[in-house]
């Protein structure tokens, strides 16, 4: 594992998928599902970024077309929603932004806050917030 960099295993779902299926359209087997091992967790992205080929796999719906920056310049892409990304016993729904063609995968910031997770850079691994009663890292005001 190189100094400072942490990687994680991801499965992301097709939402859609899973609302056809417990009504029944669809079976439980055909809901569209991936899971991505030593997935970088980006601190400079602020998104879960996927190459086309895994959104294609999904069958995730277009959003829009979004100008990114990346670390080459900036550029056109699409976002799409629909996508469920699970670590461990967290969830969360954002838009996932196109990388081309079989590019790696990135986790940003927004889904990781999203799921209380956090990043222990000394020992290059992801930790979950606690998310008890009194030590919840979700906030209401």
């Amino acid at each position: 594992m190189a100094m400072g960099k942490i990687t994680t295993t991801i499965t992301v779902r097709n939402m859609i998928d899973e609302a056809l299926a417990k009504r029944g359209v669809i079976s439980v087997d055909a809901i569209r599902v991936v899971t991505l091992r030593n997935v970088l967790v980006d601190t400079g992205a602020t998104h879960l970024c996927l190459p086309t080929t895994v959104i294609e796999r999904l069958g995730l719906d277009e959003s829009r077309q979004v100008d990114v920056m990346t670390a080459a310049g900036p550029r056109t892409t699409r976002t799409f929603k629909g996508g469920e990304v699970i670590i461990e016993d967290r969830s969360s729904t954002n838009e996932i932004i196109e990388l081309p063609g079989d590019a790696d995968p990135l986790l940003g910031v927004i889904p990781l806050e999203a799921m209380g997770i956090e990043l222990d850079l000394q020992k290059q691994q992801i930790r979950l917030l606690p998310n008890d009663s009194i030590r919840t890292y979700l906030l209401a005001y």
